[in-house]
């Protein structure tokens, strides 16, 4: 069964970085769109990145991230990341990947980024 795996969540400082990753297990996929999104428990899933387009030229962020993070694919969309840059302790949440690809929309299982000093 084909699936999103998502990692490189962990603890960070204030103003650190942590880079996050989305690529499949169980078989190669593509990813034509992908999203970010984040929930911290008792919360509702925030979204916080788009990526779509051919040349990955198509990017749009949530007005909380925008300026500090950056989100791309590799070449091949096969993977993409989530670059977090200026970590503050509101960023604190379990990060979801979300792709459409030609299994359909595929999910990760979260990774947990915690800001903290």
């Amino acid at each position: 069964q084909v699936q999103l795996v998502e990692s490189g969540g962990g603890l960070a400082q204030p103003g650190g970085s942590l880079r996050l990753s989305c690529a499949a297990s169980g078989g190669a996929v593509s990813m034509y769109t992908v999203d970010y999104y984040r929930q911290v428990p008792g919360k509702q899933r925030e979204w916080v990145a788009h990526i779509t387009g051919l040349a990955s030229d198509r990017i749009e962020y949530a007005e909380s991230v925008k300026g500090r993070f950056t989100i791309s694919r590799d070449n091949a969309k096969t993977a993409a990341y989530l670059q977090m840059d200026s970590l503050r302790p509101e960023d604190t949440a379990v990060y979801y990947c979300n792709a459409n690809t030609q299994y359909g929309t595929l999910s990760g299982q979260g990774t947990q980024v915690t800001v903290s000093s």
